[in-house]
């Protein structure tokens, strides 16, 4: 899969809450290449701004050649970002990473925590594709989504392709607590999880996937900066040596973000 640098156009751009936006952008050649759970980077039209900033792909239409990037104003780069409107350019380079296998026929969690919720969307619209007409289809995308508080972005949307429930850290929505809560009290089970979010949000999955059984991905969040495996600044600690650095790590842009949960350690 080839990574491209290209200028896409912005199509739109909305504000989901105090610090939330949804852009969509026309980028023709990434989109036809992307997968559920990979990222693009985006350039800051300041020049001081060297490094590009990964949003991860919340929505793919390859038909349209649009990619949906909703995310959080985190610091300069993303607070200009939020500044584009329709019509406006960007400089994106992607894309990136490698995505979440698709296990057919599998009855799943999709777990989003915070801004780890906007990848698992296409992931959910791209499982209920491939399970369409299967015998049970209805209940094997269930998402599971943690948020702060009552602002519950999102959630809404993935009811297309399954059944959700939510968690709030203050009890203002769905279940009192995080995910894992959820999951308790509802009384769900599943064949395989997907998630990405929180680092203790993760570690306590990978324990409870461990604990069941069952095979888990497990997107990581960081703060990247190249991009493409080369500054080595966004590195997991793994069980095997890494092949470039000789160390006991993995890069989470280029080897992520999505692992298995028992490569890597959290």
């Amino acid at each position: 899969m080839a990574k491209l640098k290209m200028t896409a156009r912005v199509l739109s751009q909305a504000q989901l809450g105090a610090d939330i936006f949804d852009m969509r952008i026309q980028a023709p050649e990434i989109a036809a290449q992307a997968v559920p759970g990979q990222f693009v980077s985006l350039y800051s039209r300041d020049g001081a701004k060297l490094l590009p900033r990964p949003i991860s792909l919340c929505g793919i239409d390859r038909e349209k050649g649009e990619l949906r990037l909703v995310y959080r104003i985190a610091g300069e780069g993303t607070k200009e970002f939020s500044g584009l409107a329709a019509g406006d350019s960007i400089d994106v380079l992607g894309p990136l990473g490698n995505g979440f296998p698709v296990e057919k026929g599998k009855k799943a969690f999709l777990i989003g925590g915070g801004i780890g919720i906007p990848p698992m969307l296409e992931l959910a619209k791209a499982l209920s594709r491939e399970n369409a007409g299967q015998d049970g289809a209805d209940g094997l995308v269930q998402a599971v989504l943690g948020y702060r508080d009552s602002f519950l972005f999102l959630k809404d949307e993935f009811a297309a392709y399954g059944s959700v429930y939510a968690a709030t850290e203050d009890g203002s929505a769905g279940t009192k607590g995080n995910v894992l809560d959820a999951i308790r009290e509802n009384g769900l089970d599943a064949q395989v999880i997907y998630a990405c979010g929180p680092t203790p949000m993760l570690r306590a999955l990978k324990a409870y996937a461990a604990e069941k059984g069952i095979p888990c991905w497990l997107s990581l969040e960081e703060r990247m900066a190249c991009g493409v495996g080369a500054c080595l600044a966004c590195v997991c600690q793994s069980k095997e040596v890494d092949s470039h650095s000789q160390v006991h790590n993995k890069r989470i842009c280029k080897d992520g973000p999505v692992f298995a949960a028992e490569e890597i350690e959290l």
